[in-house]
C-alpha cells in the first residue's frame, strides 16, 4: 500500500483550534452578563461574547449589532462609523468556510435581506455566507492554479479544502492519465493519488479506523483503509456518477451504490451518510479523469446545497489544471527525448584522448536548443572534436542542429580536412533555408603526431590548458558563420602536448547580457588556470571535476542561452608504442609484413599474440597488394589494445561474405571477423584503411 502524505494548514487567527469549520450551529442560551472591567478583547473572547449575546465594551471595541469574528483586524473602532458604501476588505489567503464560528449574531428583529422575514436565532446571514463561499472559491482556485506539475495541483486542491471546506479529502485519478486527444485503451482504472485530513494531534474525534490486528504506530486514516486501485465497470454505479459530472451527496442513491466500488468493500462504512460527504467527478477538457471525495465528520455541520456548487468549481479547476499539467509533462518529455536524441548518448572511447562533456539548456521551460557537441573517431586513431551553435533555442533550432550534426558526421567519415567539412556544412545550411545561421568549430586530433588541426566558422576560440597550469586562448581564424555562403575557411595546425586539455564551448558559457564575449573568455581562462593550480604543476585536474568548475563560473544573470561544453584531455601515444612501415605492392609483401610484425611484438613483450597477428596481417596485406598501385602502409599501435592498420590507394571497401566450398579465396575477412576484437574499414580521400584490434 502506498503511503499518502497528509497536510494541514494553520487555522485563521482568532479561531478556536478545538472546533472545526463545519461545527454544528447551536442556539445560544441567554446568560446573565457579568460586570467586568474594560480591557482589550482578543479574537477568542470576542467570539465568545458574540455567541453569548454580549456587547463588547471598552476602548477600540465595536458597538454595532453585527460584527465579524474572523480576527481583530475586522473590528471597527467606536469613534468611526463604517461607511456603508465602502467595500469590505478581502482577507488574505483562503477565507474560512462559514460555520459555527462564522455566524454573525443579529439582534432582535434581524431580517433576511432577500425575503424580509425574521431569521431564527443562530442562523448565519445568507448574504454573508454566499460572500464567504465566493471568497473561498476564488482563493482556492488561485491556489490550485499556482501548480505547474500534477503533484502540485493535487496538493493545492487538498490544502485549499482541508480544514477550510472539509475535514478530509480523497483524490482519485485515472491510471494512466490520458494525454490530449488520445483515446486510452483498456478498462478505466482509478488510482488513489492523494489523501488529506486534519492531523491526529488536532483531531481527537477523527474518523475512527476499522479495527485491525496490531496497528502500526503511524497514523492510520482513510488512506490505509481504502483501495488504492479501482476499476470502473461499464454500466456500473460509479460509471454513472462519473458520467453525470455533477457532484452528489453521499446520501443520494447513486452515491451509495458507487462508494463501495470506489473505496472497496467495508471502507464505505467510514463515509458519513446524508450530506456529510460529497462525491465530485473530475472532468478535464475531453473526459472524466478522476474523482474527489470531500468528507465531514458526523458531528460537524453538514454540507449545504450551495456547497455542491463549491465542490463543482473546485473539481472543474483541478481537472483543467491536471489536464494542462499532463500536456506540459508530455511536451517536456518530448523536448527531453528530442534533445537527448540530437546529442550523443555517450562519448566514444578514442585512442590517446579522454573526453568529457556537459549540456545545459537555456531554461527548464525550453529544454531544447541549437547547441551541440560531438566526438567522431577517425582512421589512424584520430578523433574529430566538433562543437556548434545554431541561432535560437527552439524546436526549429534543434531540428536544424540535428541536420547539421548528421552532415558533420557524414563528412567526418569521408576523412575530409576540417576546412572542407565547414565548407560543406555551409552549403548544407544554405540548402536548409536563407536564414539558417550557425557557428561551428571543427578540430582533428592525431595522438601519434601530437598535433591538432582546427578550422573555425564564427565560433568562440578554444582554450588550451597546459600541464603546468597555463591557460591559453588559441589563435584560430574566426571565419564567417555557417550559412553566409561564398566564403573560404582556413585551418591551422597546432601542437597538442601530452597532458594538455582542450576546452570547446558555445557562447552561452562566456556571453550574457551582463558581459561581452571577450570578457567572458578571459574569465574562463582565469578560471581554468586557478583550477589547475589546485592540483599542482605535474598533475592535470580531473576532467569531470574541471567541467563542473567551469560551469560554476556562471552567475545568476549568465543563463541567457544554451551551453554546450566538450573537454578533451590529450594523452597521446608515445613514439616507442608505434611501428610504421611502407610495403611495395608485390607478392613478397605479405611475408615481409609478418616478419616486421613479429619483431615489433617481441620488442613490446607481446609474443603471445604473434600467431594471431601474423595470420591477420597476412590476410589484410594480401588483399591490399592485390589491387594497390602504390606502396601499402602498415602500422601497429600499442595502447590498452593492439591495433593494426593497413592502408592502400583503392577506394573500394572490402565486404564480409560467406565463401562457398569451391571458392579459392574470400575467407580473409571471415578470419579477421572471428579472431579480432573489433575491425573495420574507412574510406579516405586517398584510398582506404582496414584496421583490426586484439586484446593484449
Amino acid at each position: 500500500m502506498t503511503e499518502h502524505p497528509t497536510s494541514y494548514e494553520r487555522p485563521q487567527p482568532g479561531a478556536d483550534p478545538a472546533q472545526t469549520r463545519g461545527a454544528l450551529l447551536r442556539t445560544p442560551q441567554p446568560q446573565p452578563q457579568p460586570q467586568v472591567q474594560p480591557r482589550p478583547l482578543g479574537a477568542a473572547a470576542l467570539s465568545a461574547q458574540a455567541r453569548a449575546g454580549e456587547t463588547p465594551s471598552g476602548p477600540g471595541t465595536s458597538t454595532s449589532k453585527e460584527h465579524s469574528v474572523n480576527g481583530p483586524e475586522h473590528a471597527q473602532p467606536t469613534s468611526a462609523e463604517p461607511d456603508p458604501h465602502r467595500p469590505r476588505p478581502t482577507p488574505e489567503g483562503i477565507p474560512p468556510q462559514p460555520g459555527a464560528e462564522q455566524e454573525r449574531v443579529a439582534g432582535a428583529g434581524a431580517q433576511d435581506r432577500r425575503t424580509g422575514r425574521g431569521l431564527p436565532p443562530g442562523r448565519p446571514m445568507p448574504m454573508r455566507r454566499d460572500g464567504d463561499r465566493l471568497r473561498f472559491v476564488g482563493a482556492a482556485t488561485r491556489r490550485i492554479a499556482r501548480g505547474i506539475d500534477l503533484d502540485e495541483i493535487v496538493m493545492g486542491l487538498c490544502r485549499a479544502t482541508v480544514p477550510t471546506f472539509s475535514d478530509a479529502i480523497l483524490v482519485y485519478l485515472r491510471d494512466p492519465l490520458p494525454v490530449g486527444d488520445e483515446r486510452p485503451t483498456g478498462p478505466v482504472v482509478l488510482r488513489l493519488r492523494r489523501t488529506d485530513r486534519i492531523p491526529e494531534e488536532r483531531d481527537t474525534e477523527g474518523f475512527p479506523p476499522l479495527p485491525v490486528p496490531e496497528p502500526e504506530p503511524a497514523d492510520i486514516g482513510l488512506a490505509a483503509l481504502t483501495a488504492e486501485l479501482c476499476e470502473v465497470r461499464p454500466g456500473g454505479a460509479l460509471n454513472e456518477v462519473l458520467r453525470g459530472v455533477r457532484p452528489v451527496f453521499a446520501g443520494s442513491p447513486a452515491a451509495r451504490a458507487a462508494l463501495p466500488e470506489l473505496l472497496g468493500e467495508g471502507a464505505e462504512s467510514l463515509v458519513p451518510g446524508g450530506q456529510h460527504a460529497i462525491l465530485a467527478p473530475l472532468r478535464g477538457r475531453r473526459r472524466v479523469i478522476g474523482a474527489a471525495l470531500f468528507l465531514r465528520r458526523p458531528e460537524r455541520l453538514a454540507f449545504e446545497t450551495d456547497d455542491l456548487l463549491v465542490a463543482a468549481q473546485l473539481a472543474t479547476h483541478s481537472a483543467l489544471g491536471i489536464d494542462k499539467a499532463v500536456l506540459y509533462g508530455r511536451e517536456a518529455y518530448i523536448a527531453d527525448e528530442l534533445q537527448r536524441t540530437m546529442l550523443p548518448e555517450h562519448l566514444p572511447s578514442a585512442t590517446g584522448v579522454r573526453l568529457a562533456s556537459r549540456y545545459l539548456p537555456a531554461a527548464e521551460t525550453a529544454r531544447v536548443g541549437g547547441d551541440w557537441y560531438d566526438a567522431i573517431p577517425l582512421p589512424g586513431s584520430r578523433v574529430a572534436l566538433v562543437v556548434g551553435d545554431v541561432m535560437g533555442h527552439s524546436m526549429t533550432s534543434a531540428a536544424i542542429m540535428g541536420q547539421l550534426r548528421t552532415t558533420a558526421q557524414t563528412l567526418a567519415g569521408l576523412d575530409l580536412p576540417p576546412q572542407e567539412v565547414l565548407h560543406h556544412l555551409d552549403e548544407q545550411a544554405q540548402r536548409l533555408g536563407t536564414d539558417r545561421m550557425a557557428t561551428c568549430l571543427y578540430a582533428v586530433y592525431d595522438p601519434v603526431s601530437h598535433r591538432i588541426t582546427i578550422a573555425n566558422a564564427g565560433h568562440p576560440p578554444p582554450v588550451l590548458l597546459h600541464l603546468g597550469g597555463r591557460a591559453e586562448v588559441l589563435r584560430v581564424p574566426a571565419g564567417a558563420p555557417i550559412g553566409v555562403g561564398g566564403v573560404d575557411f582556413e585551418a591551422v595546425e597546432l601542437d597538442a602536448p601530452a597532458g594538455a586539455t582542450l576546452l570547446l564551448y558555445t557562447d552561452g558559457l562566456v556571453e550574457s547580457r551582463l558581459r561581452d564575449v571577450w570578457t567572458g573568455i578571459e574569465q574562463l581562462r582565469e578560471k581554468l588556470a586557478a583550477t589547475a593550480q589546485l592540483t599542482g604543476p605535474d598533475h592535470p585536474p580531473p576532467l569531470e571535476a574541471l567541467c563542473d568548475e567551469v560551469l560554476d563560473m556562471l552567475g545568476p544573470g549568465d543563463r541567457d542561452d544554451d551551453i554546450a561544453l566538450l573537454a578533451a584531455r590529450f594523452d597521446g601515444i608515445a613514439p616507442s608504442d608505434v611501428a610504421y612501415w611502407f610495403l611495395e605492392p608485390e607478392d613478397a609483401a605479405p611475408g615481409r609484413a609478418r616478419r616486421l610484425a613479429r619483431r615489433a611484438l617481441a620488442r613490446w613483450g607481446l609474443e603471445e599474440l604473434t600467431d594471431s597477428v601474423e595470420l591477420l596481417v597476412s590476410e589484410v596485406v594480401t588483399n591490399a597488394v592485390r589491387y594497390a598501385s602504390r606502396p601499402v602502409t602498415l602500422r601497429l599501435l600499442r595502447t590498452d589494445v593492439l591495433r593494426c592498420e593497413v592502408g592502400d590507394d583503392v577506394p573500394q571497401l572490402p565486404r564480409l561474405r560467406q565463401a562457398r566450398a569451391t571458392d579459392e579465396g574470400g575467407r580473409g575477412l571471415y578470419l579477421v571477423n572471428r579472431l579480432a576484437r573489433r575491425w573495420g574499414a574507412t574510406r579516405l580521400s586517398t584510398g582506404k584503411v582496414v584496421w583490426f584490434e586484439l586484446n593484449r
